[in-house]
Protein backbone atom coordinates (compact mmCIF):
# COMPACT_ATOMS: atom_id res chain seq x y z
CA UNK A 1 0.00 0.00 0.00
CA UNK A 2 1.28 3.58 -0.48
CA UNK A 3 0.42 7.22 -1.57
CA UNK A 4 0.30 8.34 -4.74
CA UNK A 5 3.27 9.49 -6.83
CA UNK A 6 6.65 8.26 -6.07
CA UNK A 7 5.32 6.14 -3.19
CA UNK A 8 3.12 4.17 -5.56
CA UNK A 9 5.86 4.42 -8.59
CA UNK A 10 7.93 2.34 -5.95
CA UNK A 11 5.48 -0.03 -4.89
CA UNK A 12 4.68 -1.12 -8.44
CA UNK A 13 8.28 -1.76 -9.01
CA UNK A 14 7.62 -4.77 -6.17
CA UNK A 15 5.09 -6.04 -9.38
CA UNK A 16 7.13 -9.37 -10.32
CA UNK A 17 6.93 -10.07 -6.30
CA UNK A 18 2.97 -9.29 -6.37
CA UNK A 19 2.68 -11.96 -8.77
CA UNK A 20 3.87 -15.01 -7.12
CA UNK A 21 1.34 -13.97 -4.42
CA UNK A 22 -2.33 -12.84 -3.81
CA UNK A 23 -1.85 -9.52 -3.64
CA UNK A 24 -3.81 -6.56 -3.03
CA UNK A 25 -2.92 -2.46 -4.20
CA UNK A 26 -3.97 -0.15 -1.68
CA UNK A 27 -3.35 3.81 -2.65
CA UNK A 28 -4.97 7.06 -2.16
CA UNK A 29 -8.73 7.83 -4.76
CA UNK A 30 -7.25 10.53 -7.45
CA UNK A 31 -7.61 10.88 -10.96
CA UNK A 32 -3.79 9.67 -11.66
CA UNK A 33 -4.57 6.71 -9.80
CA UNK A 34 -8.07 5.78 -11.43
CA UNK A 35 -6.83 4.50 -14.40
CA UNK A 36 -4.90 1.69 -12.40
CA UNK A 37 -8.15 -0.27 -12.56
CA UNK A 38 -7.82 -1.41 -15.87
CA UNK A 39 -4.73 -2.69 -14.95
CA UNK A 40 -4.96 -4.52 -11.88
CA UNK A 41 -7.95 -6.56 -10.90
CA UNK A 42 -7.39 -5.88 -7.08
CA UNK A 43 -6.91 -2.53 -6.22
CA UNK A 44 -8.33 -0.66 -3.81
CA UNK A 45 -8.21 2.90 -2.90
CA UNK A 46 -8.57 5.51 0.37
CA UNK A 47 -9.47 9.13 0.68
CA UNK A 48 -6.32 11.04 0.02
CA UNK A 49 -4.74 12.86 3.88
CA UNK A 50 -5.36 16.68 3.93
CA UNK A 51 -2.85 18.17 5.89
CA UNK A 52 -3.84 21.90 5.15
CA UNK A 53 -4.74 22.37 8.91
CA UNK A 54 -4.33 20.39 11.34
CA UNK A 55 -8.33 20.20 12.05
CA UNK A 56 -8.67 18.82 8.32
CA UNK A 57 -5.63 16.46 9.06
CA UNK A 58 -7.82 14.75 11.88
CA UNK A 59 -10.73 14.73 9.85
CA UNK A 60 -9.30 12.87 7.24
CA UNK A 61 -7.21 10.23 9.22
CA UNK A 62 -10.08 9.09 11.38
CA UNK A 63 -11.82 8.77 8.12
CA UNK A 64 -9.19 6.86 6.56
CA UNK A 65 -8.90 4.88 9.72
CA UNK A 66 -12.68 3.55 9.64
CA UNK A 67 -12.25 3.09 6.10
CA UNK A 68 -9.17 1.43 6.90
CA UNK A 69 -10.52 -0.71 9.74
CA UNK A 70 -13.33 -2.32 7.28
CA UNK A 71 -10.90 -2.62 3.83
CA UNK A 72 -8.40 -4.34 6.46
CA UNK A 73 -11.48 -7.11 7.17
CA UNK A 74 -12.80 -7.31 4.09
CA UNK A 75 -8.97 -8.23 2.92
CA UNK A 76 -7.62 -9.62 6.20
CA UNK A 77 -3.86 -9.80 4.87
CA UNK A 78 -1.18 -11.55 6.41
CA UNK A 79 1.66 -9.19 5.35
CA UNK A 80 1.14 -5.20 4.92
CA UNK A 81 4.03 -4.02 2.74
CA UNK A 82 4.39 0.15 2.43
CA UNK A 83 6.30 2.34 0.45
CA UNK A 84 4.56 5.37 2.60
CA UNK A 85 2.98 8.01 2.67
CA UNK A 86 0.35 9.25 5.05
CA UNK A 87 -2.99 6.97 4.24
CA UNK A 88 -1.07 4.06 5.44
CA UNK A 89 -0.99 4.99 8.93
CA UNK A 90 -4.09 3.34 9.69
CA UNK A 91 -3.34 0.20 7.63
CA UNK A 92 0.30 -0.30 9.86
CA UNK A 93 -1.75 0.01 12.95
CA UNK A 94 -4.15 -2.10 12.44
CA UNK A 95 -1.68 -4.50 11.11
CA UNK A 96 0.22 -3.72 14.23
CA UNK A 97 -3.20 -4.17 16.56
CA UNK A 98 -3.70 -7.82 14.58
CA UNK A 99 -0.27 -9.28 14.86
CA UNK A 100 0.14 -8.92 10.90
CA UNK A 101 3.75 -8.76 9.24
CA UNK A 102 4.74 -5.29 8.47
CA UNK A 103 7.26 -4.21 5.98
CA UNK A 104 7.69 -0.88 5.16
CA UNK A 105 10.36 1.06 2.80
CA UNK A 106 11.56 4.14 2.98
CA UNK A 107 11.07 6.13 -0.09
CA UNK A 108 14.01 6.50 -2.73
CA UNK A 109 13.86 10.38 -2.39
CA UNK A 110 15.13 10.35 1.27
CA UNK A 111 18.90 9.76 1.01
CA UNK A 112 19.73 11.70 4.19
CA UNK A 113 16.53 12.55 6.62
CA UNK A 114 13.77 10.66 7.79
CA UNK A 115 10.30 10.84 6.39
CA UNK A 116 7.78 11.75 8.83
CA UNK A 117 5.71 8.56 7.73
CA UNK A 118 8.94 6.34 7.93
CA UNK A 119 9.58 7.68 11.52
CA UNK A 120 6.49 6.44 13.04
CA UNK A 121 6.62 3.10 10.98
CA UNK A 122 10.15 2.14 11.64
CA UNK A 123 8.72 1.46 15.19
CA UNK A 124 5.58 -0.39 14.07
CA UNK A 125 7.40 -2.49 11.28
CA UNK A 126 8.48 -6.17 11.52
CA UNK A 127 11.03 -5.19 9.09
CA UNK A 128 12.00 -1.59 7.92
CA UNK A 129 13.92 -1.38 4.28
CA UNK A 130 16.21 1.90 3.35
CA UNK A 131 17.17 2.31 -0.07
CA UNK A 132 20.43 4.12 0.62
CA UNK A 133 23.10 3.01 2.83
CA UNK A 134 23.33 6.85 4.21
CA UNK A 135 19.85 6.11 6.10
CA UNK A 136 20.92 2.99 7.90
CA UNK A 137 22.69 6.08 10.72
CA UNK A 138 19.10 7.55 11.40
CA UNK A 139 17.32 4.06 11.01
CA UNK A 140 20.15 1.65 12.42
CA UNK A 141 18.12 -1.37 13.00
CA UNK A 142 16.82 -0.79 9.00
CA UNK A 143 17.58 -3.24 6.49
CA UNK A 144 19.87 -1.39 3.06
CA UNK A 145 18.86 -3.74 -0.16
CA UNK A 146 19.29 -0.53 -2.36
CA UNK A 147 16.79 0.50 -5.60
CA UNK A 148 13.99 -1.26 -5.61
CA UNK A 149 13.71 0.41 -9.44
Amino acid sequence: MSSLGGHLEQLLALQPTMDMYDSYIVTENNPSTLKLKDKYKEIYYLPYISRSSFFSFVFSFVSIFLKSLRLFVKLNPNVIISTGSGCVLPMFILGRIFGKKLIFIETFSRIESKTLTGSFCYYLADVFIVQWKELKKLYPKAIYLGSIY
